[in-house]
């Protein structure tokens, strides 16, 4: 059979290319089906019911097709041919964002990037690595392990979260408090514009000429462009590593005490706190050994050379007596330090078993305030008669209260969403930020306002236009209502065909 038979038949199999029984082929999704490969676009309900969500509690999505490109000339074809058919595109990755990012809106082409997983190369020399977006988090830093390397931020996700999507919204992670985010970690970019057009935002020296594009694109939510290649920098194995596990009698000294740490002139790799709740959650979940009376834990990384460990560790253990800690736990070895971390990084998947459905949240606040606005939410999720249990990125204020609620359940859903709005308002009250890794996407969107004025806000239209002079890409995010990049709508009256 020949290769153009191939692809009808699997067309008229798949039901996907044609809008009746005898109406002839889609045109746009023929086109894209000629520049992929037939199976890597996919416009079945089934597939495009999945790709209409990602990880928040956020629905509403509507998905067009679904494409599967392999390489960089795949995805400059599919945004061509997206221009000339006047739709628009979203970027997705592994789909585990919180913040409704990866939501398709306006039945929008949704490109995959998931199939583009190769580490290109490694150079550990110039202590960078380029790899393509669908390289999954953890994956990579396996890989660099026995060259005495990693990749250094580590979101809770790492297991499945992918590098284009980490890029995409600026990710950060435990280890991010003395490393930095994904930002500080990103050396270049290879992006297609809407147009498909390829651009090299950054570079492999220190200083590239010019405007830092490549820091404009780091954390735009996917607005901008699609990356296809990323060259990461390499961070060295630290030679020596201390994981202590600290217990208080209350929330509060718990926070006080990752402030005192950083008064005290140290800066952990991480410090990352959990209540009572959410640890007998993960005690029941992994049987890591946590405290199932401690009303907080603290868990605290240390790296360095040996001897600093050893000395900074005494210090912690002292600096937590001195603000009521009723424990101090040192990691005996690697297996145990493994599974406290276990238990951090699936503290999520742990509520399971306590309730069907939950909403992550996401601000920041300044570690002096933390106990303040921590109490501030526990009243909010008392008045709005949701459970709430707090485990939080405490070395740099990255709070992430977890709102649990049963979605069968008449009015659940609305109190969750007004107890975030609170939380929201609490937080900027306090002098934090709407976000700290989860980024804004449709979740925050209606709060921009109340952190930026109408002029910082038109300048961040007129960036991204600057890119998509008609918000095709991922449209209808973070820039709030009254916004013309916030308007699905208009998106379906763009001439098409302006790109020649």
């Amino acid at each position: 059979m020949k290769p153009r038979s191939l692809r009808n038949l699997w067309r008229n199999r798949a039901g996907v290319a044609r809008s009746g029984n005898d109406d002839p082929v889609d045109p746009m999704v023929a086109q894209l089906a000629d520049a992929l490969a037939p199976e890597r676009v996919r416009v079945d309900s089934v597939a495009r019911a999945l790709y209409a969500h990602d990880a928040s509690v956020f629905g509403g999505g509507a998905s067009g097709p679904v494409c599967f490109p392999t390489s960089l000339e795949e995805v400059q074809a599919i945004m061509r041919i997206a221009m000339s058919h006047g739709r628009s595109i979203v970027p997705r990755g592994a789909g585990t964002g919180l913040a409704g990012g990866a939501i398709p809106l306006g039945e929008p082409i949704v490109v995959s990037m998931a199939k583009m997983d190769r580490i290109i190369d490694i150079d550990p020399a110039g202590r960078v690595v380029w790899v393509e977006p669908g390289v999954v988090n953890l994956d990579l830093s396996r890989h660099l392990r026995p060259l005495g390397f990693h990749y250094a931020p580590d979101p809770s996700s790492q297991q499945v979260c992918t590098i284009g999507g980490n890029v995409a919204n600026n990710s950060g992670g435990p280890h991010c408090l003395a490393y930095g985010v994904t930002d500080v970690h990103v050396v270049a970019v290879e992006v297609v514009l809407v147009d498909g057009t390829v651009v090299m935002l950054g570079g492999s020296c220190d200083e590239v000429d010019g405007y830092d594009l490549r820091g404009a694109f780091v954390g735009s939510e996917g607005m901008l462009g699609i990356a296809t290649k990323v060259a990461v920098r390499l961070t060295q194995n630290p030679p020596a590593v201390k994981t202590l596990l600290l217990s208080f009698g209350t929330v509060a000294d718990a926070a006080n005490s990752v402030s005192a740490i950083i008064a005290a002139g140290m800066v952990p790799a991480a410090l990352e706190v959990m209540d009572q709740k959410i640890t007998v959650a993960v005690e029941n979940f992994v049987n890591a050994g946590y405290p199932r009376d401690a009303a907080a834990v603290l868990l605290v990384e240390l790296e360095g050379m040996p001897g600093s460990v050893e000395a900074d560790a005494a210090r912690v253990a002292d600096i937590g007596r001195d603000h009521g800690a009723t424990g101090v736990r040192v990691a005996a070895d690697d297996a145990e330090r493994e599974a406290l971390w276990k238990g951090r990084k699936t503290a999520f998947g742990a509520i399971a078993q306590i309730a069907p459905d939950y909403y992550l949240h996401d601000t920041v606040v300044p570690r002096g305030r933390l106990a303040d606005v921590l109490a501030e939410i526990y009243a909010i999720a008392d008045r709005h008669d949701v459970v709430v249990m707090n485990v939080f990125h405490a070395g740099d204020g990255n709070l992430h209260p977890l709102l649990l609620f049963d979605g069968r359940e008449p009015g659940a859903i609305d109190r969750v969403h007004a107890a975030g709005a609170e939380i929201v308002r609490a937080s900027l009250a306090a002098g934090g930020v709407l976000s700290g890794e989860h980024g804004i996407g449709i979740e925050k969107q209606m709060h921009m306002g109340a952190m930026f004025g109408p002029d910082d806000l038109d300048h961040q239209e007129r960036l991204r236009r600057a890119f998509d002079p008609y918000c095709r890409v991922n449209p209808g995010k973070v820039i709030p209502a009254g916004h013309s990049c916030a308007d699905i709508q208009s998106l379906r009256s763009v001439p098409t065909g302006v790109w020649g």
